[in-house]
């Protein structure tokens, strides 16, 4: 069985004030659907991505996914005249085995994998829950103009998403209001229509729908640029494989360590996690756990990219230096950029890789060992 999201992002979001579709627009340097689909792939419980696209935009997603290495999207669906009828579009097209769906807006893009998790977890056990925020200020009910209620706050909760039901509930609501023409504004609403409970599970107002010009304001000023440095080095020792920024470079000797050495990636990840005051990589990869025995770096710097942005952060671009006396880097150089870029889920454009000697000075240049530096930038909401 397997937990799918539908992102809904046919939309024009008029709103917003822009031309073009406001998932389109940039927010702290990438889309916004690039965001909001990064969410969902970064979250282990999520299986598979369907977007719903406006017509001619399919390809301008399709290459977002691909620019930001986002493997789970693996549908997307034509949207209709309505937010419904894109939405129904997308449960029709999920695979048999999905048992859980969730329902996302497009234009949500800084859901927590918290509220994903906990949504999960109330609807594989109560059938039906949407992600809401308490209302804050007094609501009142109008009539013309003039006010007819005061409801009691303290039971007002201002819906947001994920949606998440057991697939065949939603399923069932969607195609009973198909056939008798009930529309409604979001999921939650056809699901309440034919009778089922639905539950709350709180979220909190950062988890904010772009709508308005000043939703982009708000969201572009809540940004704020980190740093983090990392240093690594290993001995060089005979009957080692040689591994560098992901890459196998050829050489009579191999770095030595409980993974495969790869002291770049190994500073790299020291960067990204001291950017965003999570630990470093002994803490979260320490060296006397089996299961990290000759594991590729790659694989670490996968999850270390995984956890930072678990914490609310985004990779943007990374400098890498490594430091050996011999061998010569220079023609490895591009293929490690390809690979960091690939991992973190970045442009190429902004990874850095660089090779220097130190003029037979030190274990490195006396070829003992090979040490590595790297700067990297996040990007944190405030």
């Amino acid at each position: 069985m397997s937990t799918w999201v539908i992102i809904a992002a046919a939309g024009r979001g008029a709103r917003s004030g822009f031309s073009d579709n406001k998932v389109f627009a940039d927010i702290g340097g990438m889309p916004v659907i690039a965001k909001t689909m990064l969410a969902f792939e970064d979250h282990t419980a999520i299986d598979g991505i369907a977007v719903t696209y406006a017509q001619g935009e399919d390809e301008r997603i399709r290459a977002i996914a691909e620019k930001y290495n986002i493997r789970k999207l693996l549908h997307l669906v034509k949207g209709g005249n309505t937010r419904q009828e894109s939405v129904h579009n997308a449960l029709k097209a999920l695979p048999g085995d999905c048992s859980v769906v969730l329902i996302h807006d497009g234009a949500r893009p800084f859901v927590k994998g918290s509220v994903i998790s906990e949504c999960i977890a109330v609807a594989m056990s109560k059938g039906a829950c949407i992600a809401a925020t308490p209302v804050k200020d007094t609501i009142k009910e109008t009539d013309g103009g003039v006010i007819v209620s005061t409801p009691d706050r303290n039971r007002l909760f201002a819906a947001q998403t994920p949606q998440a039901f057991i697939r065949e509930l939603i399923t069932e609501a969607y195609a009973k209001a198909s056939a008798c023409g009930i529309s409604a504004t979001d999921d939650a609403s056809l699901a309440e229509h034919f009778g089922h409970k639905v539950y709350i599970v709180e979220s909190g107002d950062e988890n904010l729908k772009l709508t308005t010009p000043s939703d982009f304001e708000r969201a572009q000023t809540g940004y704020v640029y980190r740093v983090g440095q990392g240093y690594d080095a290993h001995r060089l020792v005979e009957g080692r494989e040689l591994w560098l920024a992901g890459v196998k470079i050829e050489y009579e000797k191999g770095l030595l360590g409980h993974s495969d050495a790869d002291c770049a990636l190994h500073a790299l990840c020291d960067a990204l996690l001291g950017a965003c005051a999570l630990g470093d990589i002994g803490g979260l990869f320490p060296d006397n756990d089996p299961k990290y025995k000759d594991i590729s770096s790659l694989i670490l710097l996968e999850r270390t990219v995984e956890v930072i942005r678990e914490s609310g952060f985004e990779p943007v671009n990374a400098d890498v230096t490594i430091i050996a006396q011999r061998p010569k880097l220079m023609p490895y150089r591009q293929e490690m950029r390809k690979k960091i870029a690939e991992t973190m889920g970045v442009d190429v454009s902004c990874i850095s890789v660089k090779a220097t000697t130190t003029e037979k000075m030190g274990f490195e240049g006396e070829g003992l060992g090979i040490s590595s530096h790297a700067v990297a930038c996040v990007l944190s909401k405030r």
